[in-house]
This record gives C-alpha cells, structure tokens and sequence, in this order.
C-alpha cells in the first residue's frame, strides 16, 4: 500500500494552544468588532474567578456582550430560540467557552444568525437536507474540558431525546471556527469524573482516526502524537491533587485538540457510530458512551480483522497502538494487539466507567441500537462489523 496516496486537510482553526491563553479572549473578539455573543455552561465557568475577570477585561475594551447559556446536550429548539432573540443585535463575533456541548450550541448559532434559517434545515438524516449556504457570524471556541476535540471541527452535534430522538449534525466547513482558544490550565476546574469521561472520549477519536479507512500521513502523525500525549498526561489530570496535574492538562488538551483535527480529516468508527443512537435514546454522556465502549468496540474489531481482512493496514496500526501506549515490547504483532485489548480492559475497570444499563438500556434495545448506528462514522471504521457482532459488543457493556 502506498502510505503517500493522495489526501486533503479540511479548514481548520487558527489556533493559540497554552496555559494563560484564555486572557486573549477580548483580542479575539477585537478582530472581529465590539459586540459578541457569548455562549457558556449554565454554572461552571460563572463559579470560577476567571467569569468576571473576563467580564472587566471585556468592559475595558468596549466590548458589549450578550449570553446564552446551555444546560445537557444542545437541542435544535435551544438554537433556533437563541437564533430568533439575537439574529437583530448585529453580532460581530460568538465566543463559545465551555464543553463540547457548549461550543457545539454557539458553532451552530453562529451559522445561523446571518441566515435566519432553522437547524432543521439542514440537520443531517432528519432535517429537511437543504445545502447549507451561509455566511456565519465568526466564531471563537474556547473549550473548558478536554474531549470533544469540537474546537476544532465543522460539526455542531445537536440531539433530542427519547423513543423518537436523535443525535444528527449540522455540518459544514463555514461553521470551522475562526480562532480556537486552548488553554489547559481551564481544566483545573474539572471534577474527576468528567476529566474521565471526557478523556477517553479524545482517546477514543484518536484511536478510531487512527485506524480509520480514510486515514492519512497527515492525520497518522496527529494520531499518533495525541495518544502519546493522552498516555504521559491523562493519569495525572484525573488525579488532580497529583502535583503534575497541571503537566497533564497540558498534554490532555493537546491530546483532545489533536483528536478534533484527526476526526474532522479522516472520520471515526463503531464506538462513534453507536455513540449517536446511544446518545439519542438513552440519558447516556458522550464521553462516557465513549469510554465504556472503546475496549469492546477495539476487541471486536481485532477480531474481526483477524479472521476476515489479516493483511490488511488496521491490525498493523492496532499494534503499533499497543506498543506506543503499553510502554513495552512485543514478541509479535499479535501479541502487541492483545496487549491494547488487555490495556483498554484495564483502564475502563480503573475508571470505574458505567455500563449502559445504569441508564437505562436492556438486552430488549440492543436491536434497536444497532438498526440505527450505520450513519458517517461506521463508514470508516476499518471493516464493516455484522450486526450480531455489533449486538454481542454491547452485549457485553451491558
């Protein structure tokens, strides 16, 4: 195989990465103009110093703001209301700071607020399918956890819960964000238990892109040095009295951000696909959908692999995953494959992540899980898994 075939990189991002970046906010905005629109938590950044020092920096620079904020997983009815009450106050600028939810709402507001249309419009799957035309207001991400990666994306990931729900993009390169703002040191403000979930959420992009069908050199060098930052950094920003804490912040959110570039290049695979009917019928987070499913969704891969494609390019890079990550050598690729199994095992019982029956899922909705996971990002998982294959790695999380 020819490891320079022909690839393109997607519009990304202008991109300041560091501890302290976040006081380059109001410079941000200045690029743009004087009124901004800004798109937060509920609660979490408000609690911290770091809200009305941004206010007053703000107001020393003449910039007028209004807020929204976002509770959960954004809905379309969040942003169309957010849309109809400030699509008339002349936005310059959205400013999103918060999770991937956060951002999500303000990436998809922000393309909305010169158009005026509704979400739904364009809503992948259950929208009316009209092409997205623009212009967006320019758009600022600033994200407080370390997992999504959508700093760094075209996606904005918006869901409706129950039966009939659905977790569906609204997509398009206009969306990009015009700066991203990652700075680490706003992970301090985490608690362990979203620093977990978050976490294996950017490993598992890393992981999925990696071996993905439209993988790159380009996307393969991210891949590769996101893991290993998430492999010297994450056990020490989950344990934030650990005094590296801060050392690991910096390599989570390099991990993370390096984990939205690779996803919006090259796609995802099982664990994401399954993560969209998951998220959508049950009250299941991302990164906990994520980082209970990695270990199974990669076992199940292997082995399938093993016995339908064992030349091909994926178990290869399951092994060098294993190598890269376990911190040891291997006899053989196989047993540096397995290695990666028995890590990934190892740390979803470390992390005491949740099985999808604690919200609520049986052994009745297996079926209708996997019926509706075959959207973009099963497309690029390294082979096409059956759909007993799918039912028996759920199975197996219940």
């Amino acid at each position: 195989m020819n490891p320079f075939k022909a690839f393109q990189v997607a519009r990304l991002p202008s991109i300041r990465f560091g501890s302290g970046t976040f006081d380059q906010t109001p410079d941000a905005i200045l690029d743009f103009g004087r009124h901004a629109l800004l798109v937060t938590g509920r609660h979490s950044l408000q609690a911290t110093p770091r809200w009305p020092r941004l206010l007053q920096a703000l107001a020393d620079n003449g910039i007028e703001w209004h807020q929204v904020t976002v509770e959960g997983e954004p809905s379309p009815e969040l942003v169309d209301q957010a849309v109809e009450q400030h699509r008339d106050k002349a936005i310059d600028v959205v400013v999103g700071i918060g999770g991937g939810s956060v951002l999500d709402a303000a990436k998809a507001i922000a393309g909305l607020l010169k158009t005026g249309g509704k979400v739904l419009d364009h809503l992948e799957g259950v929208g009316k399918g009209l092409p997205y035309a623009g212009p967006a207001v320019p758009f600022i991400a600033i994200p407080t956890t370390a997992g999504t990666g959508s700093e760094a994306t075209k996606n904005a990931v918006l869901s409706r819960h129950g039966p009939d729900g659905f977790k569906k993009s609204f997509r398009d390169e206009k969306l990009v964000a015009a700066v991203a703002i990652v700075d680490p040191s706003l992970l301090d403000s985490c608690p362990k238990e979203l620093i977990a979930a978050n976490g294996m959420d950017a490993f598992t992009q890393l992981l999925e892109s990696y071996v993905s069908l439209r993988a790159s050199p380009f996307t393969d060098a991210l891949a590769t040095s996101g893991m290993q930052a998430f492999r010297d950094g994450f056990w020490q920003a989950w344990k934030p009295d650990d005094p590296m804490a801060q050392k690991g912040y910096q390599k989570l959110a390099y991990a993370s951000l390096c984990s939205g570039i690779t996803l919006a290049q090259c796609g995802l695979g099982s664990v994401h696909g399954l993560a969209s009917p998951l998220g959508a019928f049950f009250p299941i987070p991302h990164g906990v959908v994520c980082g209970t499913l990695v270990a199974a969704a990669t076992r199940a891969n292997i082995e399938a692999l093993r016995e339908r494609e064992p030349n091909g390019p994926a178990l290869r890079k399951y092994a060098e995953a294993g190598l890269l990550l376990g911190g040891q050598m291997y006899r053989s690729e196989c047993d540096a494959q397995d290695g990666l199994m028995d890590l990934l095992d190892e740390w979803t019982e470390r992390l005491q992540l949740p099985r999808l029956s604690a919200f609520g899922m049986t052994e009745n909705d297996i079926g209708r899980v996997v019926a509706n996971c075959r959207g973009g990002s099963m497309q690029t998982n390294p082979l096409a898994l059956t759909d007993e294959e799918l039912g028996r790695l759920l199975r197996t999380r219940l």
